[in-house]
């Protein structure tokens, strides 16, 4: 990259000896308002044919089927829509409707001897903080001012710059796709191994033998309640009383639930002493398990420590001969339909009445031990894929600021 610098440097000191002509953004685009490309309706899905587009970090909102009042973006007449009080914006070259009236579509001027993509690039090292929430392009935004060196120097800079970008996408595409096959594999034999205990015959060999060693009759399913020491309910102390909330204890709501890890060890929200006190919440001695009953029903995770629970999870101590690693694998094979149409449900009976697999414990330490292995490459590789985004995304935007960093023309060489 120090080469491609070295060449864009020589470029300046050759076509400009002066330095670089500022003009501000307002000269050179021009805006639209969004009214007659806003999407009337909510309804998406993802077989109608039409994006809905925000200028924020979501971009894509859903897909709509209406066929009036979109923007006809494409390659070669691209346009960028700026969020008139965030200042986020996208480069957009596809067919498209705006949700928000905030939006602005961007072009550029004619006659203004700049490249848009080179705009694009430009905008992107503005360094601005909005301070109210107000619209920003006319008063502020569009006054902020860019180089704009000769044409030939525009050229060079999209052509690095597209480059770079291409290749960003191409490996976050790569590593999604090595995490989406990780997973696949580890789906596969964590499927592999509990089906093992029914059939040992096509489980994978480790488990197999002890299988047919330890269970030659089979492995006993029982129901969960029989395995179960004690069942918590959960409730949720009054939000009018402040001396309820932000106290010291972890206060799980299904919430909490929501990612991949085996365990809770932090909860978004905390109460007091008070708050149990004043509630139906109840104590989940660490170790034991939290399950929804609600919303996303039969998530299941281990509690990380002591915690209070709301009336959407049930916190189960488990018997001595159940493992709570070993449970909480299992319960990630099955799906709970639910009742209910807008809120998922199950309710304490039909959850205890779930079947499980209840092999002696050298099984259930061996499943977890392998399922431990698996799970930890899987999360080191979720973990890593942002982190090296990240780099590749302060590599790309370090050589950006510099390939568009200019002597302003008129001021001392």
């Amino acid at each position: 990259m120090a080469d491609v610098t070295n060449y864009i440097d020589r470029l300046v000191a050759e076509l400009c000896p002066d330095g670089v002509e500022y003009r501000p953004l307002g000269e050179l685009l021009a805006y639209e308002q969004p009214t007659k490309y806003l999407v009337s309706s909510k309804d998406y899905d993802d077989s109608y044919l039409t994006p809905v587009l925000t200028a924020g970090k979501t971009f894509i909102l859903g897909y709509t089927n209406e066929t009036e009042g979109i923007y006809p973006a494409s390659e070669e007449e691209p346009v960028i829509i700026f969020d008139d009080f965030t200042t986020a914006f996208k480069w957009v070259e596809f067919p498209f409707k705006a949700k928000s009236s905030a939006m602005k579509m961007l072009t550029l001027k004619s006659g203004t001897d700049s490249l848009f993509k080179y705009v694009y690039y430009a905008m992107q090292c503005i360094v601005y903080n909005s301070s109210d929430h107000a619209r920003q392009w006319i008063s502020k935004y569009s006054n902020i001012e860019v180089p704009v060196p000769p044409m030939e120097i525009q050229e060079a800079i999209v052509e690095i710059l597209d480059k770079f970008t291409n290749l960003e996408a191409e490996l976050e595409a790569e590593l999604e796709a090595e995490l989406e096959a990780r997973t696949l594999q580890y789906e596969y034999y964590r499927g592999t191994l509990f089906g093992g205990l029914k059939d040992p015959d096509n489980g994978l060999p480790a488990i197999a033998g002890l299988v047919k060693t330890l269970c030659p009759d089979g492995v006993e399913y029982r129901s969960l309640k029989d395995v179960v020491a004690k069942n918590y309910g959960g409730g949720t102390p009054s939000k009018t009383k402040t001396e309820y909330w932000d106290g010291d204890i972890p206060w799980a709501s299904v919430g909490d639930l929501s990612d991949g890890v085996l365990e809770v060890t932090d909860t978004r929200s905390k109460i007091t002493e008070e708050g149990v006190k004043g509630s139906s919440t109840n104590i989940v001695p660490a170790g034991a398990v939290i399950v929804a009953i609600k919303i996303n029903p039969g998530r299941m995770k281990i509690a990380g420590m002591n915690l209070a629970i709301n009336q959407d999870i049930r916190g189960l101590v488990l018997n001595e001969f159940m493992n709570a690693r070993f449970l909480t694998y299992y319960f990630r094979t099955l799906v709970f339909a639910g009742h209910g149409t807008i809120v998922k449900s199950i309710t304490n009976k039909h959850l205890m009445e779930t079947k499980i697999p209840v092999p002696p414990m050298e099984i259930q330490e061996a499943i977890v031990d392998i399922l431990d292995r698996f799970d930890a490459l899987t999360s080191s590789l979720s973990e890593g894929l942002p982190a090296e985004l990240a780099a590749r995304r302060s590599q790309y935007e370090y050589y950006r600021d510099q390939l568009l960093t200019f002597p302003r023309k008129g001021e001392n060489q």
